[in-house]
Formats: structure tokens, sequence, C-alpha cells
């Protein structure tokens, strides 16, 4: 089986409401794109990207002169042709690799007539539990959605729970002062006693901030801190003085430094993101790195849509360590662009799936409809806040929202 072409296509699907986070907001929707990779022997494998645009489309097609010819089941050959560590240094593929290597997983397994998970090692587990990811939101369009007092979060993460079963809440912040944040995050989990909390602020606080906020919640049902401050020494700085384990999806993203964090620990959890790290396979060689030095692992999210959702499934069955809840976008987006819609949460879990390669179909419709969704819209600044056109955050932050 040889690879006849990449096609990207770029889509923008909706959002409940606009996500804040530390550095601005989602506005709205996510942009993903999406890859399809065309093999000689009439299968397609499916890939996803996060963001993209044509910039995105025009690097997938830049590709095609070095994979045109390629077997999808050389998968190590597939690492050194686009994401060669020295050509690296001047020109970095690693998210271009991952959604390749998603596609190429999918065309192994619908060849052998089996799930990625197979491939893999086996699944040692039937369904992979999800953490709620709780924003503070702006209105939407209609004017609904909006998260921003205490009583609006208890009430949607009620809602969520009733929903999809979740009993892992993990709050994203830094966006409002960090004392809002913490009476917050203190009534969350006074409102849920029983279930498992976690808090993120994006990197947005100061050392000294960080530790009086871990310090503050300490006696709560955390799961971990993560990313409170910038950096493996501001991080290993706060794990020094707050005994809640430290977590991470900015600083250890690769395995330099997770060799760097093994030598000198910082980071207790290592979040690992399908995309971020490129692609399961790298996932599942980190994570077996941290089991061998016992430190512990997650699943972080990027804003997938159905396809990759699906690899942090595959990745989330084969890997043994993984004994905390997977972080997932998946539940504030309105759509889809795989057939039957959005997968389901029961149980606060989703089902792995069981079909050939990744076991999820492009809805051809779904992907017309949010590519021309996009062509009307075009792409969001990632790092600015609609309703505040002016501002921009500095690292640590001292800029924040207004909550009242």
């Amino acid at each position: 089986m040889k690879i006849t072409d990449i096609r990207a296509t770029t889509v923008t699907v909706p959002l409940e409401a606009p996500l804040r986070h530390s550095n601005g907001a989602h506005w709205g929707r996510f942009v993903r794109t999406i890859v399809e990779v065309d093999t000689d022997e009439g299968l397609t494998g499916l890939g996803e990207m996060g963001g993209g645009g044509e910039s995105a489309e025009l690097a997938f097609a830049g590709l095609k002169r070095y994979l045109i010819g390629h077997d999808p089941f050389q998968l190590e050959e597939l690492r050194y042709k686009i994401c060669n560590p020295t050509a690296s240094l001047y020109n970095n593929r690693t998210q271009l690799h991952a959604a390749i290597e998603f596609a190429c997983l999918d065309l192994m397994g619908k060849k052998l007539g089996v799930p990625v998970y197979k491939l893999l090692g086996g699944k040692v587990r039937d369904r992979v539990p999800f953490a709620s990811y709780l924003f503070f939101r702006l209105p939407n369009e209609k004017g609904e959605g909006e998260i921003r007092t205490v009583e609006q979060l208890i009430a949607h993460t009620r809602a969520l729970k009733a929903e999809h079963g979740f009993t892992t809440h993990k709050l994203k912040g830094g966006v409002f002062h960090p004392d809002y944040e913490l009476e917050c995050y203190r009534a969350l989990a006074e409102a849920f006693p029983e279930d498992r909390l976690r808090y993120d602020p994006n990197a947005a606080l100061s050392v000294e901030q960080s530790i009086r906020f871990g310090q503050a919640i300490e006696g709560l049902n955390n799961d971990y801190f993560e990313d409170p401050t910038w950096g493996l020494n501001g991080m290993r700085r706060v794990r020094s003085m707050v005994r809640i384990p430290t977590a991470t999806n900015t600083v250890v993203v690769n395995f330099e430094q997770l060799a760097a964090n093994v030598l000198d620990p910082a980071i207790d959890v290592i979040l690992l993101d399908t995309t971020f790290w490129g692609g399961i396979r790298p996932c599942i060689k980190a994570a077996g790195v941290c089991e061998t030095f016992q430190t512990g692992i997650a699943v972080h999210s990027s804003g997938e849509l159905g396809i990759q959702l699906s690899t942090m499934l595959h990745l989330g069955a084969v890997v043994p360590n993984l004994a905390l809840a997977a972080d997932a976008h998946y539940h504030q987006l309105t759509d889809d662009i795989i057939e039957g819609g959005k997968m389901t949460y029961e149980g606060g879990s989703i089902r792995v799936p069981e079909g050939p390669g990744l076991g999820v179909t492009l809805n051809r419709d779904k992907l017309a409809e949010y590519a021309e969704l996009y062509k009307k819209l075009g792409g969001y600044p990632y790092d600015r806040d609609p309703s505040r056109p002016e501002w921009f955050p500095l690292v640590p932050n001292d800029r924040w929202a207004d909550h009242r």
C-alpha cells in the first residue's frame, strides 16, 4: 500500500459559547484542519490538527513531495522524513506529523480490519473516563451561555454532571483575579464534595501567587495543580512548597523536557497530547518512561473534534498507567464532522471505538458545511479576548478581567 495523495480541509465548528482562558479566548468556535491520506488501494486514512487555515493546508500540501509513494506501515521512516530532529530546528513539523501519523494508523487498521488499539498492544480498558472541562465563558450570539459568577459556574457543572456523569471537574482559570478564582474553586469543592478537582490557570500566576493559591486548596479533593506558573524551575519551586501533585501540558511536551524532569523533578503528572507530542505512538513511548519512573500521566485536550478524540480514546485504551481522568473540550462543541454526530458520554466516560482503524467516518455534508463556515468567518486570534480588544496578558499576569 502506497500513499497517493494528501488532502487538508480547514473547518470551524461552533461552541456553546466563547471560552475564556489566561491568554484570551476561543471566540465561539474551534478551527481544525482535517487531513485525508489516500492510497493506491482505495483506502483513505483520517487525521486532524488544531488551528490551521490556509497556512496548514499549504503545509500539508508541501508534505506530498516527502510522502507520495510512502508505505503507511513505515511509521519510523515517516517520523524521520517529517521530523528529523536536526532539520526540525529550521522547520518544526511535530503537529503536522501527528495528523499524518493518525491517518497512517487509521489506514493500517482499515487494511488489517482491526481497531488501532490492537496495533498498539491491545486495550486494557473498554472506556476512557473524562473530566468536565469548566471555562469562564462570554455570552454567545443569543446572549446565552455566560459563566462569570460562582452561581453560574455551579449551575453549569451540575448540568454537565447530570447529562454526562462527570465525577472529576477541571476549572480553567487565569482569567479573573486569583482570589476570585480561589472562591470559585472552593465553591466547586463544597458543591461536589464526592468529586475530584483540578485547577489550571495556564501559567498566569507568579510563583508566589501559585504557592499562596496552592496552599489554600491543599485540603480539597485535588487531582493536581496544573501549570499555575511558567517554566520548569518555577514549577519546581511551587512543588517544593505545595502538597498537591503538579501537572503540565506546557513545560514537558517533548522527550528532552521529559528527561530534564526525570533528572530534577518539577512535574508529578505529565499531560500527554496526541498532537503536541507528535502522534499516538510518541505519547505511548512517553507513558512508558513515566511508568518506569513512577511519574503520573493524564491525557490533555487541545480542542478536539471526533477524529482527534478517537486518537485520545485509543491512547487511553492501551496505556496501563492512566490512573486519572482525561481532559476534553468535546462537550463544549455543538456538533462534529463524523458520521453519527458527537460521541456520547456514559457515566463520565466514552467507549473506545471498535471499528477498523480509528473507528470514525467523515460526514461529508458536515465537513462541507463547516469548511464553508470557515471560509465565511476565517480564524480568530487565540491570544486576544473579544470582550477586551486592547488587552493582552503579561506572564505572570496582573491584568485580570472584571468578574462583577
